[in-house]
This record gives C-alpha cells, sequence and structure tokens, in this order.
C-alpha cells in the first residue's frame, strides 16, 4: 500500500471543520477504495477515498443515510463530494468484532447473539429503496465459481447444468422473499466494529439490495474469515428463530443461500488471487468450501448437490476443503 495521499484530498478537507488534520493511511479492503484515520485536537474522524472510475461512493452514501434514518448504527456522514469520491465519516474506532474475539474468547456468544439482535431489528423494518436480490442476481454470483474456480484447477465442468441447478434449487425461495428484508450482503465478523462509545457499528454495505433474511446470517454464522463452530451457528440460528419467528421453511432456505453464497465466494477469492494478485484470499477457502459441503447435505440442494458430486471430483473437495486454484 502507498502512504501517498491522494490527489485532492486537502482541497476536500479545506472545505470542512477537519482542514488542518493529521491524515494517517490505514490498511485497505479488496477493492480501490482507500481509508484515512483523521485526528484534530484529540478528536479522530474517518476519511474514504472510493475515486471513480473504479469506485463510487453514492450506493454507501444512499445505505448510510437509510441505515441512520431507520435506527441502525452506520457511522455518521460529516461531509461528502460523491463526484470526487470523498466521503468524511465518523471514526467508530479500531475495535473488529473479529480481533476482539480472538483476544476475548469468552465473549463470542455475547458478541454474536448482540449482531444476531441487529439483524432480527432490521428484519422487522421495511426494506429500503434497494434493488431486488432476484434470481438474476443469484445465478451471476453462483457462476463466479464456475467462471473462476474450476479453469483454475483444471475442471473443465457442465456450464448449462450448473445454472438449471441452482434455478431448481433457489427458485422456492423467490416467493418467500417477497416483499422482502434489506439484505447488507457482507455482513460479518470484520465488518462489525466496536464503537469506543459501546454498541457495535455497521460498516461495507454499500452493496445493500432487498431480499431474503437468511441470507445475513448465513454471511455471520458461515463466515470466510474466521471459524464459527457448528454448534455457535445452531445456537445463533435458535435466538434468531425466537426474536424473528421466520416460518418452517427458513432452515431450507439458509441452506440453499448458504451454498449460494459459499459457491461465489470461492470464485471471488480465486478471482482476487488470479486477477488481482490477491493470494492471501486462496487460504480462506478452504474453510468455505467445508462450509458448503455441509449446506449442500440439505435436502433442498438436491439438484446442486448432484451437479457437484458429477463435476468436481471428490478428492478436490476433501481433507483441504478443496484444492488450492
Amino acid at each position: 500500500m502507498s502512504d501517498a495521499l491522494p490527489d485532492g484530498l486537502h482541497e476536500f478537507l479545506g472545505q470542512t471543520d477537519w482542514a488542518d488534520a493529521t491524515v494517517a493511511p490505514l490498511e485497505g479492503d479488496a477493492s480501490f477504495r482507500r481509508y484515512f484515520r483523521l485526528n484534530l485536537s484529540g478528536e479522530s474522524a474517518m476519511l474514504m477515498h472510493a475515486p471513480p472510475p473504479h469506485e463510487d461512493p453514492k450506493p454507501f452514501l444512499h445505505v448510510a443515510h437509510w441505515l441512520t434514518d431507520v435506527g441502525l448504527r452506520a457511522p455518521r456522514i460529516i461531509a461528502e463530494d460523491a463526484e470526487a469520491g470523498w466521503v468524511l465519516t465518523e471514526d467508530f474506532g479500531d475495535e473488529r468484532v473479529r480481533e476482539w474475539i480472538d483476544a476475548h474468547p469468552g465473549e463470542e456468544r455475547a458478541i454474536y447473539t448482540a449482531a444476531i439482535d441487529t439483524l432480527a431489528q432490521l428484519h422487522t423494518i421495511p426494506p429500503g429503496p434497494f434493488p431486488p436480490y432476484d434470481m438474476a442476481v443469484y445465478l451471476r454470483e453462483a457462476m463466479l465459481l464456475v467462471e473462476w474456480y474450476c479453469p483454475a484447477v483444471g475442471l473443465d465442468v457442465d456450464l448449462e447444468g450448473y445454472r438449471q441447478a441452482w434455478e431448481a434449487a433457489l427458485a422456492p425461495l423467490l416467493d418467500r422473499q417477497q416483499p422482502g428484508v434489506t439484505v447488507l450482503r457482507d455482513y460479518h465478523a470484520e465488518n462489525i466494529m466496536l464503537p469506543p462509545d459501546g454498541g457495535q457499528g455497521l460498516i461495507d454495505f454499500q452493496d445493500a439490495l432487498v431480499g431474503h433474511p437468511a441470507y445475513d446470517l448465513v454471511s455471520l454464522l458461515q463466515d470466510a474469515r474466521r471459524d464459527v463452530s457448528p454448534e455457535l451457528e445452531a445456537e445463533m440460528l435458535a435466538h434468531y428463530r425466537a426474536k424473528a419467528a421466520p416460518g418452517e421453511d427458513f432452515d431450507a432456505d439458509y441452506a440453499r443461500l448458504g451454498a449460494q453464497r459459499n459457491a461465489k465466494i470461492v470464485g471471488i477469492f480465486t478471482r482476487l488471487a488470479k486477477r488481482d494478485g490477491k493470494a492471501r484470499y486462496l487460504a480462506m477457502i478452504p474453510r468455505v468450501w467445508d462450509a458448503m459441503e455441509r449446506d449442500l447435505a440439505h435436502p433442498a440442494l438436491g439438484p446442486v448437490a448432484d451437479w457437484f458430486a458429477a463435476n468436481i471430483p471428490q478428492e478436490l473437495r476433501d481433507a483441504s476443503g478443496g484444492k488450492m486454484p
């Protein structure tokens, strides 16, 4: 990561009360976005640079304002220049759920319970003004596995059969996600902050859609970046059921969206390594494969499980959880 400050940074800050702040670059994520911490007179703020044409901060701003308006803890927007890619927000600090639990394992259950409570609250609110998580999106995401992972491990697979299997598996849940809930889409231990003033803060929600309530539960409890035990997963799902009463088909839909999300992530992580040179994501793929195998065991995934059995040799899915691309 370059420590050089982007052009236009000081011009943007000059239009705010933070013009004289010190600016410290922070580690980025899997995108072209960059983050900076500002310090001024003992106060801090976060500056995001999401420059066009690779990035567009408008979706982040759209979702952040909506979340704040409905009472959820998104970072407060201090200043913005969407056309130039600048967003200045409140600072949630450095404590993410992942590192906090690593350092305080005895608090894992309480932190996950609070994260489930946030989703239960979100799901009581009419969905936001966001695009639908429809079959076209589900299929486009699931296809990432055959577009990136399969070629990377030298497999020539039945692409049309793969698409048809997913259509058959996912079709039953489409009616059950009407009118839908707001789906944050990347709700996991590295995107939940523990601000200094308490509670939990949301970040990385700019891709929000309107879809099924199980999706963010999968994102949280089948986390690609840290191990969540099957026991804790089951306990948190029971807690959600008690809070939200989602219906008798919820477990099947959770498995459907678990398999779909995990197939997508295997494809994305392979793409990050092969196209973008971010090889560190390969080490996470076995964990994702393990979760996907559990999802595929559910009868609701019969067509998809049959496709995997016919197209991806078991030796690539066993042991390490999937051959590294």
